[in-house]
């Protein structure tokens, strides 16, 4: 029994000492950032659908609408803000008209499109009408189809 215990007692000092500089190596590192203009949105979905098909026969009902493809189901979206106050506006606004929606937190770094929804949310911050509240949110998805999606 002593001849095993000098070794196992050195191969734990040793990798004692070793895994104390290695994560001390990575503490002296700055953290990198992913994008310096990343900021996080939020996308009010009005559903998720497993075909284009029945996507697109579901949003007949909507002039403007946004679709992302995530997880094999085309994900829905009709307004978009950088404020949570605003997204709840809109939310609200829908569900007066019976549709049913979902706030979802998703991060942008589409330099334009932020500055542009900057004013756009200024706009909406200082609304309650609603016909106000459609024509800034279509506003804002014509904008995000030219800007971010590239389309014309």
């Amino acid at each position: 029994m002593k001849k095993y215990l000098f070794p196992i007692i050195t191969s734990l000092i040793l990798g004692s000492v070793l895994s104390y500089f290695i994560i001390n190596q990575y503490e002296d590192l700055d953290s990198l950032a992913v994008s310096s203009n990343a900021e996080t949105l939020y996308y009010i979905q009005r559903g998720a659908y497993s075909d284009k098909d029945n996507m697109e026969n579901n949003m007949k009902e909507f002039e403007y609408y946004i679709y992302n493809v995530e997880d094999n189901l085309y994900h829905t979206y009709i307004g978009i803000s950088q404020s949570e106050e605003n997204a709840l506006k809109i939310q609200n606004y829908y569900k007066s008209l019976g549709y049913d929606t979902e706030i979802k937190e998703k991060i942008t770094d589409n330099k334009d499109f932020i500055n542009i929804l900057r004013q756009y949310d200024e706009l909406l911050s200082g609304t309650s009408d609603n016909e106000s509240i459609k024509i800034i949110c279509n506003q804002v998805l014509s904008r995000y189809e030219e800007l971010v999606n590239g389309k014309d």
